[in-house]
């Protein structure tokens, strides 16, 4: 199978521009409980740009990708929730313990031996991936393979942000950031909470996530740093800046919630004043992986409102090139390695 490897980090994908080498590999065996899946579309994450670029340290070489999408190929011994032919999704929980007191608290995602599918196991910049089938989820017919690709990573942990916001319908929500995950964000609290202003920030005024943000009908589109019409309630970051943490929080109203919604930060949170940014109640919250039951879940809701991802597809051929174009803001919403059908 044709596969794209990262075989060592690199300081900078500006300055090492093709981190991936793309390599022919055997197809892979299920074991027992296992699918093979023959995968379609792969979803660009920023999560990559961390792995490659070191600030999340992969198992290497690695095979990189969370937000697959495929048919089931062949199944192995003992494997019985899904036949040959079936599609299905993988996403960025590869497997959890299931024994600890996080997993039977329903937490698996902050399961201390919890395992990141195309970091700690090989993902879906291939043609085929591995899969436990207890980690495989069913796909709503609603949605083509490229479109259904960034709901599994960009969607279900976006929807798990705005639950950890504790939103009320009413309540006024600032994103920080419309990429993949935040414009999936925007039409999911638009149906949950259709009486709630929200606020979209963006690198520059009139970029392309700014005019998306405005053709999807935000109450208001600005730059990070400028001021909103009146401070928000809730607000999601999901920039790789530092310095947005505390430019959110000084907007933010009284007994407000933040929720931060990366996994590393590309530059560092620099120390903050207690009474611009902290007093007043206001609350900082962390978002650290997904759990199955998020996917689960958000899946059928994003077929139910429908969720329409805006999406960019790239050949596998092209996944270092799309990884530059997403370090540097090049597309709007999600991009998708199409792996099958060119």
């Amino acid at each position: 199978m044709r596969a794209q490897v990262l075989k060592a980090t690199v300081r900078s994908l500006e300055e090492n521009p093709e981190p991936l080498e793309l390599v022919d590999l055997p197809i892979p065996e299920p074991k027992s409980g296992e699918i093979l899946v023959e995968v379609r579309a792969c979803g660009i994450c920023r999560t990559d740009l961390d792995e490659i670029e070191g600030r999340l340290r992969p198992k290497l070489p690695i095979i990189l990708g969370h937000q697959i999408v495929g048919r089931v190929k062949e199944l192995g011994p003992d494997a019985s929730r899904f036949g040959e032919g079936d599609r299905v999704g993988i996403a960025w929980i590869y497997s959890a313990c299931g024994g600890c007191h996080q997993c039977r608290r329903g937490n698996e995602n902050l399961c201390h031996r919890f395992q990141g599918t195309g970091c700690d196991a090989n993902g879906g910049y291939a043609e085929y991936a591995l899969i436990s089938e207890d980690f495989a989820y069913p796909i709503p017919e609603r949605f083509s393979d490229s479109e259904a690709a960034p709901l599994l990573c960009a969607g279900a942990i976006g929807y798990r942000a705005l639950k950890l916001t504790g939103m009320e319908d009413g309540e006024t929500l600032a994103l920080y950031g419309f990429g993949a995950s935040n414009h999936i964000v925007f039409q999911i609290a638009k149906r949950m909470y259709p009486n709630s202003e929200i606020f979209v920030f963006t690198r520059r005024r009139g970029d392309a996530p700014g005019e998306l943000a405005e053709e999807m009908g935000a109450d208001w589109v600005g730059a990070t740093g400028d001021r909103p019409p009146r401070k928000y309630d809730r607000a999601i970051d999901t920039t790789p800046l530092g310095d947005v943490v505390r430019v959110a929080l000084e907007h933010l109203e009284d007994g407000g919630r933040l929720v931060i919604n990366n996994i590393r930060k590309e530059t560092p949170i620099r120390e903050m004043d207690y009474a611009n940014h902290l007093w007043g109640e206001k609350e900082i919250k962390s978002v650290k992986n997904i759990s199955r039951r998020d996917v689960r879940e958000f899946l059928p809701l994003a077929a139910e409102i429908p969720i329409a991802p805006e999406i960019t597809e790239f050949r596998l051929e092209e996944a270092n090139e799309a990884l530059l174009a997403l370090k540097r803001g090049r597309y709007r919403g999600a991009g998708v390695l199409r792996i099958a059908g060119y």
